[in-house]
This record gives C-alpha cells, sequence and structure tokens, in this order.
C-alpha cells in the first residue's frame, strides 16, 4: 500500500503572487483531471474545526465559491461544526487531489455570509436539496430512517416541486479568510515540494515559505 510518486515539482518561481491566483491555477487543473476521468469532485474538501475545549471533528463538504476574500461553503449553523464554528472561529480546510498527488492545505477563519448572499446561493439547489436543509437537523440523533424520510415527505407536500422554499434560518454560508495555504506536490521518495503563503505580520501582504517533507 505505498505509492512512488513521479510527478513533476512545485517551484518558488512558478508560483502566483496571491494564494488565491495559486489556488484557481490548481483548482483549473483539478476540473481537467476531471474531465479527463482522473479525479472526481474537485471542490470537495476537509473542513476540520473544534469546539472552545479543543475537541476536533472533521467532515467533508462541498466549496462553492472561492474569491480574493476566501473560500466559502454553505451547512446547517446548528450542527456540529456549525457549534464548533461559533466558539471557535478558526479552521482547516483540506483539497485531497490523491489522483493528481496534489493537495491544498488552508488555516483560517470562518465568519458567516450575509442573507442575501445564502439566498442567492440556496435558490441554486436543486429543489430537494432545499427540502433537504429543512427536513435535517443535521448532526442531531434520529430515531431512525424513517424519520428522516417522514419529515422529508411533510415539507414535499408543503412545497411541491416548482413552490419557492423559503431559505431556512438556520441554513447558510461561512466564508474562510485564508492565513495560509499550503500547495503540496508529491515527489519521489517522499521528498515531496511543500509551499506555503503565509500572511505578512501587518496583514498586507504575503510570504511564501518552503517546507520540509
Amino acid at each position: 500500500m505505498r505509492k512512488q510518486y513521479r510527478t513533476e515539482g512545485l517551484a518558488e518561481d512558478e508560483l502566483a503572487a496571491d494564494p488565491m491566483e495559486q489556488f484557481a491555477r490548481w483548482f483549473r487543473d483539478a476540473t481537467l483531471a476531471v474531465e479527463g476521468g482522473v479525479l472526481y469532485e474537485p471542490n470537495a474538501m476537509v473542513v476540520s474545526t473544534a469546539d472552545a475545549e479543543g475537541r476536533p471533528s472533521s467532515r467533508t463538504v462541498l466549496l462553492k465559491q472561492y474569491d480574493a476574500r476566501g473560500f466559502v461553503f454553505f451547512t446547517n449553523y446548528t450542527s456540529r461544526k456549525g457549534r464548533d464554528l461559533a466558539e471557535n472561529p478558526h479552521l482547516a480546510l483540506l483539497f485531497p487531489w490523491h489522483p493528481m498527488a496534489r493537495q491544498v492545505l488552508v488555516t483560517g477563519t470562518a465568519t458567516r455570509t450575509g442573507r442575501d448572499e445564502t439566498a442567492g446561493y440556496f435558490r441554486t439547489r436543486p429543489h430537494g436539496s432545499q427540502l433537504g436543509a429543512w427536513a435535517s437537523a443535521q448532526s442531531a440523533v434520529l430515531g431512525s430512517r424513517e424519520e428522516l424520510d417522514g419529515a422529508y415527505r411533510e415539507l414535499a407536500e408543503r412545497y411541491p416541486e416548482g413552490e419557492k422554499v423559503p431559505v431556512p434560518p438556520h441554513w447558510g454560508g461561512y466564508r474562510v479568510a485564508p492565513r495560509t495555504v499550503e500547495f503540496w506536490q508529491g515527489r519521489e521518495n517522499r521528498l515531496h515540494d511543500r509551499l506555503r503563503y503565509r500572511r505578512s505580520e501587518n496583514g498586507t501582504g504575503w510570504l511564501v515559505e518552503r517546507l520540509s517533507p
């Protein structure tokens, strides 16, 4: 269960000046890998949070937007990650693009998106996913699968296909403003390239550091 990586390396002079532009380059590569049948869901990322006592938890969610301000995902605010972020807004993101021998690792701080932005995205979701946001009390204990399916059926009767579904007040987005963004490229003999952008002390720019593998 050991694979020798043989992909090309990553050098400092190949990097964009800004980590979000570098992410855009790699994300385009990942999207092309999907089209080539190499990678599945490049926007899937592992979100790791910790509560006020430092107890960690991780889960996979989908990146829905990124720009100069950071990375955006949507969730139930009463879920475990929502409760964690209410107590401790610091988190980490991991994009595990294993078939490409690449990873992107982000640390930063999450803030909620505005309700207009949340509503705008909610309207783009399939009708069933809109109902699902109401039906699931995410992370809460269920008595049975039927309890969940029953809640969904009731909502489907109340809001049939074509009828506007209101945005749940307990549901919305988070924008992760990055503090560090690491680009990891697999190399032979486990001598991987790890180049990390780190916010400068005055917060006005980025420093690039090479990390030992």
